[in-house]
């Protein structure tokens, strides 16, 4: 069991145990999303993480000898708020209330208030605050900078609205040949499928089928074949 700080701070020794509770790679203990107060959080049963500490997997043994260790574990995340006791709402199953009664029981819920490592978090607000900075001091880039950061953005303005006179081209087309043909013919028809970029051009077009024929067609052959073959005297 972990030991408690003087200073009333969860010791290393727990906060590894919760890091490695936390991690669904390592624990296996797979969590659930919800709401508590407002905040979106993710929430276990006990009985589930009480499985996930005391099984012993090929390459991977338990991280606790027994069930009564286990729940000594999980009553210190409770003790140091790492995580808290709570029960679904009534009416809705994603909606959690807190559980004025903070002990260990593993027939219900949990949620997680440790929120594991925060290196990604602080990584994400360094790249942030420099992208900021970078725009700011924009005049102060040395001119073959700003002069490539202007080639690129007039390049990427020019695909885009590539992209849009293309959109409005085979619309045109198509609408000129539903009018004046019994088909519509689509440039690109795949332009804006779900397919990789080079599929999207391909092919350059197509005829569209009308859906009356094909009602039709399937009505004929229907008839067809529910036609009583006639009787040769």
């Amino acid at each position: 069991m972990a030991a408690v700080s003087e200073i009333g701070k969860p010791s290393k020794e727990l906060m590894g145990f919760a890091a490695y509770l936390h991690n669904p790679s390592k624990s296996g203990l797979r969590a659930r999303e919800g709401v508590l107060n407002g905040r979106r959080v993710q929430y276990f049963k006990g009985r589930s993480a009480l499985n996930a500490l005391t099984r012993s997997e090929e390459g991977r043994p338990a991280k606790c000898e027994s069930r009564e260790e286990a729940v000594e574990w999980l009553q210190d995340l409770l003790d140091y708020q790492l995580i808290v006791r709570c029960d679904k709402d009534a009416q809705a199953a994603s909606i959690l209330r807190i559980n004025p009664m903070q002990n260990f029981d593993e027939d219900t819920y949990f949620a997680w208030l440790y929120e594991g490592s925060q290196i990604m978090v602080i990584l994400g607000g360094i790249g942030v605050v420099a992208v900021v900075l970078a725009g700011v001091m924009f005049p102060l880039w040395p001119s073959v900078l700003r002069n490539g950061t202007w080639y690129l953005s007039m390049l990427a303005l020019g695909l885009l609205g590539l992209l849009f006179a293309t959109a409005i081209v085979r619309l045109i087309i198509y609408i000129i040949t539903v009018v004046s043909c019994p088909q519509g013919l689509w440039i690109f028809p795949n332009l804006f499928e779900d397919v990789g970029f080079f599929e999207s051009f391909v092919p350059a077009y197509a005829w569209e089928v009308p859906k009356a024929s094909n009602d039709a067609a399937r009505v004929d052959g229907a008839s067809s074949s529910n036609a009583e073959p006639k009787k040769t005297e």
